[in-house]
């Protein structure tokens, strides 16, 4: 069978799913020679796109990142975002092909979709506590689902039709959703305390993840009659958890309001809005760091070795933030959007292509292999946004 090209520091490396058979082989294997880049403006889209590449590259490589019958762990930092912005980075480029990088990345994802309970959680209640074998299968089947939503919707040559693959992966991730419970409607994420995927409130934005991965499946999957049970629950968590959020979580909310409707009113968007107008930097970027504040004004996240944070603005949260107004409906000449576009215009790293980010946990070197995990997610959000604004 073919498959379509289509369209976040944390370690989620999990099982899988019921089997269903498919295979890379069909989406394209590198960049055709035939393929004439597009020119950009602002921004280098060529840049970013190698930046990308090549941190898949390591990734699949690093020794860390190693899995079980010849797998990959899915992360919520370098893998997700790239997932979402390299389709659209190739659709900018001209590109009509899949990258070597997401041809590996889409095996692995399928394969262990098709392992089912057969494949290893990269975290065990064995060898890392209680609750850590569920805690590492329920992130990874909401990753994989929103992987290959978002590459199936990609997919618009092809019809932009939903594989029987990632049909898979929503009946485990929804298999895996809490029933009863404080918990109801959500996954039992993976929690280390390592902010902002790994943690506490890490369970809120995985719903929200689940949300826009069913937003965004072709053949209209959200309103499949056998999903909406399911749908209720995690409507009813998103809202009824939705005060209690640091504030990087109710951006995630906005996010996947736009996707799968009865989210967040008109009202809330509103208020959300001028809240974050309010925490716009002069430079017209945010910062992540920034964002860790609940409804109480209390910050809910700390550095592991009592590091000042650096509040310097970043990709992470202005490309997630102009990314969400601009899917919510702001108008693309408002104020806050112009000056948010302008900073990730002008602050992409000439060199290397990336966009700025720090580690919320440690004090890292940037320009490290694990130091660029936050840059990695940054350069895939600030992607989607400037691409979502053409």
């Amino acid at each position: 069978m073919r498959v379509r090209p289509i369209a976040i520091v944390l370690l989620v490396c999990v099982a899988g799913v019921a089997a269903a058979t498919l295979s890379a082989e069909g989406r394209g294997s590198g960049a055709s020679k035939s393929d004439t880049p597009k020119a950009t403006q602002g921004w280098d889209a060529t840049a970013a796109a190698k930046y990308l590449d090549d941190r898949e590259v390591w990734w699949q490589a690093w020794p860390h990142a190693q899995k079980d019958h010849g797998t990959v762990c899915v992360s919520c930092h370098t893998q997700v975002p790239y997932a979402l912005a390299r389709p659209v980075l190739r659709n900018a480029l001209g590109q009509h092909t899949l990258t070597d990088p997401e041809s590996a990345m889409i095996e692995s994802v399928v394969k262990r979709v098709n392992l089912g309970d057969e494949a290893k959680t990269f975290y065990t209640d064995a060898q890392h506590g209680p609750g850590k074998t569920k805690e590492a299968r329920n992130a990874e089947a909401v990753n994989n689902a929103l992987i290959l939503a978002s590459y199936d919707a990609a997919d618009t040559a092809g019809g932009a039709h939903m594989q029987p693959v990632t049909f898979a992966a929503f009946s485990a991730m929804w298999k895996l959703q809490e029933r009863t419970g404080d918990k109801a409607g959500a996954w039992v994420w993976q929690n280390f305390h390592f902010s902002p995927w790994e943690a506490p409130e890490s369970e809120y934005w995985g719903a929200c993840m689940a949300a826009v991965a069913t937003g965004i499946a072709p053949d209209h999957y959200r309103e499949d009659a056998r999903i909406q049970p399911n749908l209720k629950l995690l409507r009813d968590y998103l809202l009824r958890e939705e005060p209690h959020q640091p504030m990087i979580n109710r951006v995630a909310l906005l996010w996947a309001s736009s996707k799968l409707p009865g989210l967040m009113s008109n009202k809330d968007r509103d208020a959300l809005a001028r809240e974050l107008a309010e925490k716009q930097h002069a430079d017209g970027g945010w910062s992540v760091a920034e964002l860790g504040t609940n409804a109480k004004g209390e910050t809910v996240w700390k550095r592991h070795d009592d590091s000042s944070f650096n509040t310097n603005s970043d990709g992470v949260a202005t490309g997630l933030i102009v990314l969400a107004l601009e899917e919510s409906g702001m108008k693309k000449n408002s104020a806050e959007l112009k000056r948010g576009l302008a900073w990730l215009e002008t602050n992409q790293n000439k060199d290397d292509g990336k966009w700025p980010a720090w580690s919320l946990n440690l004090k890292r070197d940037p320009n490290s292999d694990v130091g660029k995990f936050m840059s990695d997610a940054a350069t895939g959000f600030s992607v989607l946004a400037l691409e979502r604004s053409r």
